[in-house]
């Protein structure tokens, strides 16, 4: 059924784009597909001389021959496109990607957070709701409309240590669906022909849901990480600031109850599950440490957007939001 994805093309080719480009080029069958990548300054340059080099499991180097360009047009229409940068990035990325929709093409959107397409197809109260924290003035939404859409959560961890090279590749799930809902055909052979490069992807009727539910965690761990640069153990560990995202938490729980996201979880039950994973930084915090803009209207702004089209009060998100958007103000990695 994916025999027909042959053109495809990861744009964003950082660590968890470089987990796609780099499993797809090994790990299927010689001729399969035609990868190419969509990339810029020191990323381009190293796939362009060397190719995307990946360390497998057991610590070996492999190396992953594609075709990479800045130029999309140069690319040309693609089967199957797979976005994965940031939030902030990506109004201008679908502008630059248009070359590469024919009217046929898939894009997979392996982003973190509420994606700009959330609400459609999404029924009750927000059907049709345009975020603007994540979408100013509906760029993305014009350049790259719902239909070529396919929802993905990604819950795989890697490293980028420097532009071209992949590193400590951690698990490999992929949960997909269509923003309508249902099972396509379309997401039936998106999800063959990832399984065939190694992941195990599971395929739901509401992708909406599976969003939702991944952001729960992560919208207090990353902004609470970058404020005080502690890694999610010190976090979880301190009882008042535990209290504070567990209030986050409630609060964001009550909104997905209202747009058909509910959670049937408490606060304690995620907070467990994260505390079990030991110490580590979030990937807010790397690029707080690094100089880079953090995503943080697509994890939290468009949650607060939300909650006051539905009227409700989110006084702890309004103060997380706020602390730390000034934060990333104060250091240049957010708009004023």
């Amino acid at each position: 059924m994916s025999d027909h994805l042959h053109k495809v093309c990861v744009v964003g080719v950082g660590a968890i784009g470089g987990v796609f480009a780099a499993w797809l080029g090994s790990r299927l069958p010689a001729g399969r597909i035609a990868l190419s990548a969509l990339a810029r300054g020191e990323t381009l340059r190293a796939l362009q001389a060397d190719g995307l080099t990946w360390q497998d499991a057991d610590g070996a180097e492999q190396r992953v021959a594609l075709h990479a360009s800045s130029d999309a047009a140069a690319l040309g229409p693609q089967d199957l496109v797979i976005v994965s940068v940031k939030g902030p990035a990506m109004p201008a990325v679908a502008e630059q990607i248009r070359p590469l929709l024919a009217p046929h093409t898939t894009v997979l959107v392996a982003m973190n957070g509420v994606p700009w397409w959330f609400f459609d197809g999404l029924g009750g109260e927000c059907a049709g709701l345009q975020l603007q924290a994540v979408d100013p003035g509906g760029r993305t939404a014009a350049a790259l409309p719902t239909h070529h859409v396919l929802g993905c959560v990604v819950h795989v961890s890697a490293a980028a240590p420097q532009p071209g090279h992949i590193a400590r590749i951690k698990n490999n799930q992929l949960i997909i669906g269509e923003p309508a809902g249902g099972i396509s055909d379309r997401v039936q052979a998106v999800a063959a022909l990832l399984e065939g490069a190694g992941f195990a992807v599971k395929q739901v009727p509401c992708i909406q849901h599976e969003i939702w539910f991944k952001l729960w965690g992560n919208m207090t761990m990353n902004p609470v990480s970058a404020l005080t640069g502690a890694p999610c153990d010190r976090i979880l560990d301190d009882p008042l600031v535990r209290a504070f995202c567990s209030a986050v938490m409630l609060e964001a729980q009550a909104i997905g109850a209202r747009i058909g996201c509910g959670i049937d979880q408490v606060p304690d039950d995620r907070h467990a599950i994260t505390r079990s994973l030991g110490s580590f930084k979030t990937s807010m915090l790397q690029d707080v440490e690094a100089g880079r803009a953090i995503e943080l209207d697509a994890l939290v702004g468009a949650v607060r957007e939300i909650g006051q089209h539905l009227g409700l009060a989110t006084p702890h998100i309004d103060a997380l939001l706020g602390l730390t958007r000034l934060m990333g103000r104060m250091r240049h990695l957010y708009p004023e």
